[in-house]
C-alpha cells in the first residue's frame, strides 16, 4: 500500500513515471538519521521524496519534505510506482531493521540506481552492503565515534572523512605552518596535505593561494589522507 502525502512531482505517482530532473533525492527510511538527512537536503535547496512505512513519521515530516509517502521499500513493485526505479540518487536510511535494509539496497541495484547511499549499523551491515555493490555506505556511529576522537584530542575543531582515502579537517594550524607564505612550506610534498581555506579571527573563510599566510590565531582546513594529517600534527 502506498499512501501518498503530496500532489507536487506528480510524475513519480501517475503514468510511466518520469526520469528526475537531477535535484531530487529520494530519502528510504525516515528515522533520526533519515529525516535529519531529509531536512538538511532541504535546507539547502533539493528536493526530496521521503519513504516510510510508519505512517506517524510520514505525519510527522509531512509538509516539511517535497514528497512524504507510506510505503514498503522493499516491495519492488512498490519501488517502481514511486519512479525510484529511475531515480538517479537514493539513500536508504534504514538502520534497525537489517534485511529490509539489505533488501532495499538489493531491489535499487538491481534497477541500476546511479548513485546509492546506505546506512549501516554496524561492521558486519557494512560489509555485506558493500560486497553487494554499494559504493557509499554510511556508518555514522562509527563515523561519530573518529570524529570525537579527533576533537577531543584538542588542536582539531571538526573533522569530516570524504572517504577512505580522503579526510578534512578544521584546526588550529600547528607552529610550522605559521607566519610563511603557504608556497614556501611545501606542504603537499612534505606531508601530502593541502591547506584550502583559512578563517582569520572575525572574518569568513576565505580560499588559499600560494601567498597565503597563516597565523597562529587562525583556524584552517586541512585537506589530506588520515595518516598525512596525523603527520602533519605530530610535527606541529
Amino acid at each position: 500500500m502506498v499512501e501518498r502525502r503530496s500532489s507536487r512531482f506528480t510524475g513519480f505517482f501517475t503514468g510511466k513515471p518520469q526520469r528526475n530532473s537531477g535535484s531530487v533525492v529520494a530519502v528510504l527510511g525516515l528515522g533520526r538519521f533519515g529525516a535529519a538527512l531529509a531536512l538538511e537536503l532541504m535546507e539547502v535547496g533539493v528536493e526530496v521524496l521521503g519513504v516510510d512505512k510508519d505512517p506517524a513519521v510520514i505525519d510527522e515530516l509531512s509538509g516539511q519534505l517535497t514528497h512524504t509517502v507510506t510505503a514498503d521499500t522493499t516491495d519492488e513493485r512498490v519501488l517502481q510506482q514511486l519512479g525510484i526505479d529511475e531515480s538517479e540518487w537514493v539513500v536508504v536510511g534504514i538502520g534497525s531493521d537489517i534485511e529490509a535494509s539489505i533488501l532495499t539496497a538489493s531491489r535499487l541495484l538491481k534497477f541500476g540506481v546511479h548513485s546509492i547511499w546506505a546506512k549501516a549499523i554496524s561492521e558486519p551491515h557494512a560489509e555485506i552492503l558493500s560486497q553487494m555493490g554499494v559504493r557509499h555506505v554510511i556508518s555514522p556511529e562509527s563515523d561519530m565515534g573518529r570524529r570525537v576522537a579527533h576533537l577531543i584530542r584538542g588542536r582539531v575543531n571538526d573533522y569530516m572523512r570524504i572517504d577512505e582515502d580522503l579526510t578534512i579537517v578544521r584546526m588550529r594550524p600547528t607552529s610550522g605552518i605559521v607566519g610563511r607564505p603557504l608556497k614556501d612550506l611545501d606542504l603537499r610534498a612534505r606531508f601530502g596535505v593541502t591547506v584550502i581555506a583559512l578563517k582569520c579571527p572575525g572574518e569568513t573563510w576565505a580560499m588559499t593561494h600560494g601567498e597565503s599566510i597563516v597565523a597562529k590565531t587562525d583556524e584552517i582546513l586541512v585537506a589530506g589522507t588520515p595518516g598525512a594529517l596525523e603527520a602533519l600534527g605530530v610535527d606541529g
